[in-house]
């Protein structure tokens, strides 16, 4: 069963200013979690074997991710696109090689970023598992330990994602803005070197 992504209000007094997020504010948005929750929300993706940047359901999870942040329109994107501008693979490992296969992945995405900016403002998602089972699953223990909100998993089982931004984690992220961005400029980069474009367009409706 396909479940949906949820990302709870602001717990600061005001709000981020990022979470929400503007629709009219350029942004760039990374979204990352365990392969094993991200699947619960896309079930019917393969993720093996990888293929060359982008993967097919980092598409689809970017285009969810721009949904439940701006709504089925996409807010205001004047082309109705959204920009993928990089992706993280964590491969599993056996001993000291890695395998051909991942457990975690991270999607970076463009909101109204126009392509000469090179240092936009960056929002970061946390996809957080609160099941019990599997590589990450722990019923809830990690998540009542990095959030700043207690978590009850049976929110969530069988019925929604949890995502979480950073301002509601007690981890920062304070080097975020300058990695991802960094990780973006290598990405265009070596597309370039291939004759690749730098962004990946996909229908956000």
């Amino acid at each position: 069963m396909e479940l949906y992504l949820y990302i709870p209000p602001c717990v600061q007094t005001p709000p981020h200013h990022l979470h929400p997020p503007p629709a009219n504010k350029p942004l760039r948005i990374r979204i990352q979690g365990p392969l094993e929750t991200i699947q619960k929300l896309l079930p019917h993706v393969s993720w093996h074997p990888i293929v060359p940047f982008p993967q097919p359901g980092g598409l689809q999870l970017a285009n969810i991710t721009h949904q439940v942040l701006y709504g089925q329109v996409g807010g205001t994107v004047a082309d109705g696109s959204i920009t993928v501008r990089d992706e993280y693979l964590a491969w599993c490992m056996e001993g000291r090689r890695p395998t051909s296969y991942i457990d975690y992945y991270g999607v970076t995405f463009d909101h109204l970023v126009e392509p000469d900016n090179l240092d936009p403002e960056v929002l970061v998602i946390n996809i957080i598992e609160v099941d019990k089972g599997g590589t990450y699953g722990d019923g809830g223990s990690y998540a009542n330990e990095v959030l700043l909100f207690r978590v009850d998993p049976t929110d969530f089982t069988g019925k929604k994602v949890l995502a979480v931004p950073r301002c509601c984690q007690h981890k920062k992220g304070t080097q975020d803005r300058k990695l991802i961005n960094t990780m973006v400029m290598e990405r265009s980069d070596q597309l370039s070197r291939h004759g690749t474009k730098s962004g990946h367009y996909l229908s956000s409706g």
